[in-house]
């Protein structure tokens, strides 16, 4: 394995036992090679249960090192994405907590009080006899 790859690896938290790993039979181009040999890579991380298949190339272990690479870009976006999410659930709370301009709070007042005066104009007169 890379020494790149074992790094990236090793920052994201990933441990070699917690991957399940199998070789399956490969299936497609490639001719009589790939159906007969278990070049395609089954990596399963047990932690995160993300599944991965690889058959990029006719070489298991070129097939085993892209899996782990791809994995790790697998948890790195998703860990990625979790980040973003919880950053904007504290910028909406930040949003909602914040106090109105004068000026925002002032136009708002203005169109309430427009509102109202289009309600009254629409109720029926009453009769003062």
């Amino acid at each position: 394995m890379d020494d790149k790859l074992s790094k990236k690896m090793q920052a994201l938290g990933i441990d070699e036992q917690d991957i399940l790993e199998k070789f399956i039979t490969g299936a497609g181009k490639g001719g009589q090679k790939i159906n007969k040999t278990d070049s395609c890579v089954y990596l399963k991380h047990l932690p995160s249960k993300i599944e991965i298949k690889c058959q990029e190339s006719r070489s298991r272990e070129k097939n085993r090192y892209f899996a782990r690479l791809r994995l790790c870009q697998l948890i790195e976006e998703i860990r990625l994405e979790e980040r973003a999410q919880r950053q904007k659930e504290t910028h909406l709370k930040r949003q909602q907590k914040r106090r109105r301009t004068r000026g925002s709070q002032e136009k708002m007042l203005q169109d309430k009080r427009h509102r109202s005066k289009l309600k009254q104009s629409r109720k029926t007169p009453r009769n003062t006899d």
